[in-house]
């Protein structure tokens, strides 16, 4: 598995023009959303909720959005010509034992978040038990790669072919700002940082699909409705 991870990271990088894009974005929205539908989520049998959505959950549903909102970016460089795709097919990078394996959520955008964190919980202990079918981690447009909950802060992710993008999640954290009249708030915020094929996705381009991101992000109630 180090092998053909460590051979086709060594292809990305010789071969796709990478650029990358970082942003800001405020999560106290997302993060009070969260916790309201967790808290009122059903009970089962045995007591337990019936479900507990994560922040990766929503982030999940808001890059299928934003990709939908600029279907541009929501392609690959198929050598000849750029290939766009109508559905947001996402990869999500997990850990596992001896490197890692991204399982695909296909058509994120018309699936609920509660959809997509029982998929995604369903791919990932699959992936660790290596019970993964080919077509369940081959495919797609883009990627997600998540550190946040080991504290990372920041950092720039490496393209998977034939991928377009991949978007690196940071820690959510607490972060003064300047508002309206000078005045200094504390904020929930995390760093993003969006790699580019600039084949496929120039500076412009990124930069549209970050905000559409970010207004997904901040604004969670309308990606729900």
């Amino acid at each position: 598995m180090r092998k053909t991870i460590a051979m086709r990271l060594v292809q990305a990088k010789q071969t796709i023009p990478h650029f990358y894009l970082s942003m800001d974005i405020e999560i106290g929205e997302l993060l009070s959303v969260r916790e309201h539908v967790n808290s009122t989520a059903p009970r089962n049998s045995t007591d337990n909720p019936a479900f507990k959505l994560s922040v990766n959950d929503f982030i999940i549903k808001a890059w299928g959005w934003a990709l939908q909102s600029v279907p541009n970016a929501n392609a690959v460089w198929a050598e000849d010509r750029i290939l766009r795709f109508r559905h947001s097919d996402i990869a999500v990078a997990v850990a596992i034992e001896g490197g890692l394996i991204t399982p695909l959520i296909r058509k994120a955008e018309i699936k609920t978040v509660k959809a997509i964190s029982a998929e995604m919980k369903d791919l990932a202990a699959r992936a660790r038990m290596r019970r993964l079918k080919p077509d369940e981690y081959q495919g797609g447009s883009t990627a997600i790669s998540n550190l946040g909950m080991y504290g990372v802060r920041e950092f720039s992710a490496i393209i998977n072919p034939p991928h377009a993008t991949i978007i690196a999640i940071g820690a959510a954290r607490r972060a003064p700002i300047e508002k309206n009249g000078g005045k200094i708030a504390f904020v929930s915020q995390m760093t993003v940082t969006l790699s580019c094929d600039h084949r496929v996705v120039d500076g412009a381009l990124g930069a549209q699909l970050l905000a559409a991101f970010r207004g997904f992000i901040e604004k969670p109630i309308t990606m729900l409705v």
